[in-house]
Order: structure tokens, then C-alpha cells, then sequence
């Protein structure tokens, strides 16, 4: 048995004796804040449950709260030389969240899209990983204080790195609470292929290491539900996608809060939305000038807070910055809401024998060093026939 097996299955055991003996009203999965602060911590497995309208909760801090999907400009920073261009996207950051508490009620709930920090470009493994946050860091510090000055939680995508990863770049929506700690750090679940011209997504998503994955966190962990009292928060800027929403919806949430740029799809959320119950918010960025490299307008706007019958609770009136607010009365949902009904016997034989087009875990075994490069890569890996 390796060094590494074993340091594993003693976190393990170390999160479960935390989960024991520390009680808090904020659960990432039944595992405490303490440890959910610190790097992506082993999380208790919360079985799935057969009654349908009962399932893992933490008492409510109001009976409904207000979310707002803020929409802001997404803005790449140097690969090379990423420290003010850092700064300069956490400043303005730490602005929007002022003005977004600053009139129409306090926000209990305030959304940024997925890449407001660093924002995106054609970058090396290299640039990235010199770009890559780490969480908690200074940045997540600085929100963290205006959670807190707020009483609100604060969501948003991020590139990070993680001393347990060396050489991964992770995409994750990051969760801070109103005591300014980071809860929650939700990997992207899987990364689409073939939509890019010439080249395809290093990022580690947790298709793309799952087996390594599973192993430091256990199968909860890959599709995670935070449990907040404002709600069960699940996270992710996978797009088209129900699969995922599903799993999402039987395992409890309440709330999904779907982060995008570039062209994030509010249909998309809609559609999760309405089959599975439950409600939504869609952020994506706005128009954004002086954005390098790419034109203002690429793929900005649609930003909505989403009901659970896939209804438009508020949206955007156009592409340009706002703070999209709405009312989600969770209380009363919480009452009458249950966990959806599917027939699994019906698809498990077909789906048993389905086979996806790219394995899992093809970044365990390389992590290519550029955008291009991991085209060839995962030619090499592709398992339907061309």
C-alpha cells in the first residue's frame, strides 16, 4: 500500500472523528465548517433517501431570503504577470459587492459568475497555474470581510490549485458564508468536448480524475450538496448537462446556483429547474470592454433568478452590468417541496451498458501543457469510433 493510500485513509478517519465531535449550522455535506474551510475535506456520505420529502436539511435563518445573480464584466489578467490584473478584478469585485447591498433590501445570497477573478484566455498550463488561486487565500480573505460586514454568503467561479493536486488547474464555484469562511469549493463535475475549434480544456474536472477523486473524497463529494440556512446550495457551471441536475435534486438541493461565461444558456437552467422542482440562479457575464483578445460582446447577459417550475422569478433587461435580484421564499418551499420521482428500473439496463465517449480519469495519467496539446491528447483517449 502506498504512503499516499494511507495518508488518505487516515484523513479519513480524521473527518469523521471532526463530523463527531464539532456541531455547526453550516453542513458541506455533513462535514463541519472547520474542515470544509480548509483544503477539499472528506465528506461524510449522506445517503440518498427513499422518502422523497425528507431529506438533509439545517434550520432556515428566515423564511425567505433575496438572491441577487450579479452580472458583471469578465476581464482576462497577464498570464505572465497576473498581479495586477488580479487585483484590479478583486477590487472591482469587492465594489459590485457594495453596490449590490447598497439599495432594495440586504442580499442574503449574492452570485458571480464563473470566472470573475481571473477571467479567461488561451493560456499555458504554465500561465494558468501562475494565474490559479489558492483557497482559502487572500482573495477569499477580502470577500470574506464583506460576507461578514454583509451577513450574506457570496458565491463565484475561480481557477485554483491545490497543494494535493500538483500541476492540476481546478475550475470550482467557491461558497463563503456570512461568518467570511470559505464552506465549500465545488469542482466543475466535467468539461464539454469537441466544442472548441483546434484545441480542448486542461482543466481537472472530476470526470477528468475521478478515480483519484473518489479516493481522497468519496463518492459524495462528486456531485456535493452545501446545506446552508438559506437553503441546499449545489454548484456548477456545467451547461446542458440534466444528468447532473438530477443528481443534484435527489440528493437534496434546493437551490442551484449554475455559474457560466461566455454564453451560458438560461434555457438550460430552466429546463433543470422545472424537471427537477427545485429553483435557480443563472449568472453569466455581461458586456466587457478591454477584455484582451476577445470582443466586448462575447456571450454576455440572460443572467435570472429561476422558479421551480422553470418560471423567470427576475432576469436581466439587457447584456450590460446589474445586480439581477429576486425573492425565494424557501420557507414555504421547503414545506411542501419532495425529491423527484424516476423510475430507475425503467433506464438502468440501457444506461448499464452505455459508454461515454471519453473514459474518466484520463488527467490522472497526464496533464497536457496546452490547449492544443490536449486536442492530440485526448484524441488518443476517445473510445467511439471516428
Amino acid at each position: 500500500m502506498s504512503k499516499s493510500i494511507s495518508r488518505r485513509k487516515l484523513l479519513r478517519q480524521t473527518a469523521s472523528t471532526m463530523a463527531g465531535a464539532v456541531a455547526g449550522s453550516v453542513l458541506v455535506n455533513d462535514v463541519p465548517p472547520a474542515a470544509a474551510s480548509t483544503a477539499l475535506a472528506v465528506q461524510q456520505i449522506e445517503p440518498v433517501r427513499f422518502n422523497g420529502n425528507k431529506y438533509a436539511t439545517v434550520p432556515l435563518r428566515q423564511p425567505e431570503i433575496l438572491a441577487a445573480a450579479i452580472q458583471s464584466r469578465v476581464r482576462a489578467v497577464d498570464g505572465d504577470n497576473p498581479a495586477p490584473g488580479l487585483k484590479a478584478n478583486l477590487d472591482y469585485m469587492l465594489k459590485l459587492i457594495d453596490k449590490a447591498q447598497y439599495y432594495a433590501g440586504r442580499k442574503d445570497l449574492l452570485c458571480f459568475h464563473e470566472f470573475p477573478l481571473t477571467g479567461w484566455d488561451k493560456w499555458s498550463r504554465k500561465q494558468a497555474l501562475n494565474i490559479a488561486r489558492e483557497i482559502p487565500g487572500p482573495e477569499t480573505e477580502a470577500i470574506g470581510k464583506k460576507a461578514k460586514e454583509y451577513n450574506c454568503y457570496i458565491t463565484f467561479g475561480t481557477y485554483l490549485k491545490d497543494k494535493d493536486w500538483p500541476s492540476h488547474l481546478i475550475s470550482a464555484t467557491i461558497i463563503i458564508n456570512p461568518q467570511g469562511q470559505v464552506i465549500a469549493k465545488h469542482w466543475k463535475q466535467r468539461n464539454i468536448r469537441l466544442a472548441f475549434l483546434g484545441f480542448e480544456l486542461f482543466t481537472s474536472s472530476v470526470y477528468d480524475v475521478l478515480d483519484r477523486y473518489v479516493e481522497m473524497y468519496g463518492w459524495d463529494a462528486v456531485i456535493p450538496i452545501a446545506r446552508t440556512d438559506i437553503g441546499n446550495l449545489g454548484c456548477s457551471s456545467c451547461q446542458w448537462e440534466p444528468e447532473l441536475f438530477r443528481t443534484m435534486a435527489v440528493k437534496g438541493v434546493e437551490i442551484i446556483v449554475r455559474t457560466a461565461s461566455g454564453g451560458g444558456s438560461q434555457e438550460d437552467l430552466k429546463f433543470a429547474c422545472r424537471t427537477n422542482g427545485v429553483y435557480g440562479v443563472h449568472i453569466n457575464n455581461a458586456v466587457s470592454p478591454d477584455n484582451p483578445n476577445f470582443f466586448e460582446d462575447a456571450g454576455g447577459g440572460s443572467s435570472a433568478i429561476l422558479g421551480p417550475r422553470g418560471d423567470i422569478v427576475t432576469q436581466a433587461n439587457n447584456e450590460h452590468e446589474a445586480a439581477v435580484i429576486g425573492a425565494i421564499p424557501i420557507g414555504a418551499f421547503r414545506a411542501r417541496h419532495k425529491l423527484p420521482e424516476i423510475n430507475t428500473e425503467l433506464y438502468a439496463h440501457d444506461m448499464a451498458q452505455y459508454q461515454s465517449e471519453y473514459p474518466p480519469s484520463v488527467f490522472s495519467q497526464a496533464q497536457p501543457e496546452n490547449l492544443e496539446s490536449t486536442g492530440e491528447f485526448l484524441k488518443q483517449k476517445v473510445r467511439w469510433p471516428r
